[in-house]
């Protein structure tokens, strides 16, 4: 797959709530990042299985459904920059969640090598019920 479609795939997984399937698409030594986290929240995690350990319970807290999927071209297919809206729901709270997406993935060999997600971190923190809330439910895990 090329980063295009690892990107599209990617968005597939998490609508289904299949967490280590899309952690397993990072290479061993991926990197995802998260620029705009909240205040306290890590912005970047190194390697497939630190990955995991930060996702894992996302389908616990978070169900949602991407639309509105475009991507500008590259002239690089391991490169892939990507815009997407998220329709959810924060499962613990019951909270909406609307969110908008650009994603910035690199691959090699069919995995992902870094992925790096910006969004609103507000649109967040207001369906996880406020910065403390939403702390206890994402890291204190």
């Amino acid at each position: 797959m090329n980063a295009r479609e690892i990107l599209t795939y990617s968005l597939q997984l998490l609508e289904n709530g299949d967490a280590r399937a899309w952690c397993d698409l990072f290479h061993e030594d991926g990197v995802l990042e998260f620029p705009y986290a909240p205040p306290g929240w890590n912005t970047r995690f190194e390697g497939r299985e630190v990955i995991w350990t930060h996702m894992r319970k996302f389908p616990e807290h978070l169900q949602v459904n991407f639309t509105e999927v475009s991507f500008y071209d590259t002239n690089d297919p391991d490169l892939a920059i990507g815009e997407f809206h998220g329709d959810g729901v924060a499962k613990v709270t019951g909270g909406a969640l609307k969110q908008d997406y650009i994603s910035v993935i690199k691959s090699r060999d069919g995995k992902i090598v870094l992925y790096r997600d910006f969004w609103n971190p507000l649109r967040h923190l207001e369906a996880l019920g406020g910065v403390e809330a939403a702390a206890k439910i994402v890291q204190g895990d």
